[in-house]
């Protein structure tokens, strides 16, 4: 597996501005790309597929955001912090998806948001496999800023302290996301 950057966020967008952390990883498919649908996969997920895929994962369901877009939404717990994330498609093709959200997380000292940004590709590696790529980026909001100073914790030791927990998570379920896609692609 390889660290990659391949995500674009929105162009007034400023991920420099508070990046938590930005880690891809990729795994092999064993499946004909024609045979993946990568929103098919995000969108119709059951929980237990989800929560196979990482011991993080607690649950996993789909809604629609106020404007009719489709919703994944997530919740795991990282580094022992519950995440709720309302993850919102914004670019949905066959073999590239991305999705956005601003993610709520239960700190000990409150609730607050963060910005995470999970972007899912496969490109064809031969007629019967592919790889896939799983890159997340994430930044702290406004909110979580204030957070933050109102405790005096410096942004800069947050994120060392997060980075190995985040990257270590997309590391490991990386492959079992593949895995899972590959069942899935083989099903259809």
């Amino acid at each position: 597996m390889t660290m990659t950057e391949t995500a674009q966020a929105p162009a007034d967008f400023a991920w420099d501005d508070h990046e938590i952390v930005d880690s891809s990883f990729t795994a092999v498919i064993n499946a004909p790309i024609d045979t993946i649908d990568l929103p098919q996969w995000a969108f119709t997920l059951p929980e237990h597929e989800y929560q196979g895929c990482s011991p993080a994962h607690v649950a996993a369901g789909v809604t629609t955001a106020p404007d009719g877009k489709r919703m994944s939404i997530n919740v795991e717990v990282i580094g022992g912090v519950p995440m709720v994330q309302h993850y919102v498609e914004t670019l949905g093709e066959k073999h590239h998806l991305i999705l956005d959200s601003v993610s709520d997380i239960f700190t000990p000292n409150g609730r607050t948001t963060i910005h995470v940004l999970w972007e899912l590709s496969v490109k064809a590696i031969d007629d019967q496999r592919c790889e896939f790529t799983n890159h997340v980026r994430s930044r702290g909001t406004a909110e979580f800023i204030a957070l933050l100073d109102r405790q005096g914790v410096p942004f800069d030791l947050f994120r060392a302290q997060r980075q190995p927990m985040s990257i270590a998570h997309n590391q490991s379920e990386t492959p079992l996301f593949a895995a899972s896609i590959e069942r899935a692609a083989l099903r259809n």
